[in-house]
């Protein structure tokens, strides 16, 4: 079990103060950051500026793999297996289009899955510290660094308008 990374946590209460903290952090060249909201924020998600989700990469792969499988698959047991109707063409795009369509969304969608619990698995690796209280009314900052950095970040917290400041250690 991974142990508990060391840093700063504060609590707002305000959106506005937990932002104004995280674009100050951002300015210091902080980039780690762990926020923890009660409900989804776009005030804060604008404060962050996360890169997207390496898991997109995950969909996009697993849809032009099932794609490609549907319409290889159709296409091989054509050819294997002719069927003559009316002098048309073995194998012709159009009638295998659904297939091809239904197999990219499936091995997408399960691809997108598997990619979020990778994802998942890997981040869960960094342990930081939370409280309860996230979850209901407060937001929390959880930055990680060393025990001399430790009160210049308190106190940027405590300027921002924090309500509560921990130590982990």
């Amino acid at each position: 079990m991974a142990t508990m990374t060391q840093g700063v946590l504060a609590s707002f209460i305000h959106v506005d103060a937990a932002t104004d903290a995280i674009r100050a952090l951002k300015a210091q060249g902080r980039t780690d950051l762990t926020v923890y909201t009660p409900a989804p924020n776009h005030e804060i998600e604008e404060a962050l500026d996360h890169p997207v989700s390496p898991v997109r990469v995950f969909t996009l792969v697993g849809g032009l793999t099932g794609c490609a499988a549907g319409f290889a698959m159709t296409f091989w047991m054509s050819n294997n297996w002719p069927l003559l109707v009316g002098g048309k063409p073995i194998a012709t795009v159009p009638p295998y289009v659904v297939l091809g369509f239904e197999l990219m969304i499936l091995l997408g969608a399960l691809s997108t899955v598997a990619g979020m619990v990778i994802m998942s698995v890997v981040n869960a690796r960094k342990r930081v510290p939370y409280s309860e209280k996230f979850t209901d009314d407060q937001i929390g900052v959880f930055v990680p660094c060393r025990a001399d950095e430790a009160a210049d970040i308190e106190s940027l917290f405590k300027r921002a308008g924090s309500v509560e400041v921990t130590h982990a250690a």
